[in-house]
């Protein structure tokens, strides 16, 4: 299945919930992480229930310190 990540294609190999993405292909952890689906932002209690599909544009944004 392709998909973009951060403007960039991917392929999996099946159908994953954001969490599973995070975890499973992008190795990013959780904290300070925010997710868009389609230009939607996922809250971080529904990563487990919202499943990628094809074609799907996520984003991942991490907080980062500084001034």
């Amino acid at each position: 299945m392709d998909i973009t990540v951060n403007n960039e294609p991917l392929q999996i190999s099946d159908s994953c919930s954001v969490s599973q993405l995070l975890e499973d292909h992008i190795q990013l952890k959780s904290e300070g992480i925010a997710v868009a689906v389609n230009q939607s932002v996922i809250p971080k209690e529904n990563w487990g229930k919202t499943f990628i599909g094809s074609g799907d544009n996520i984003i991942f944004i991490k907080a980062t310190q500084g001034g």
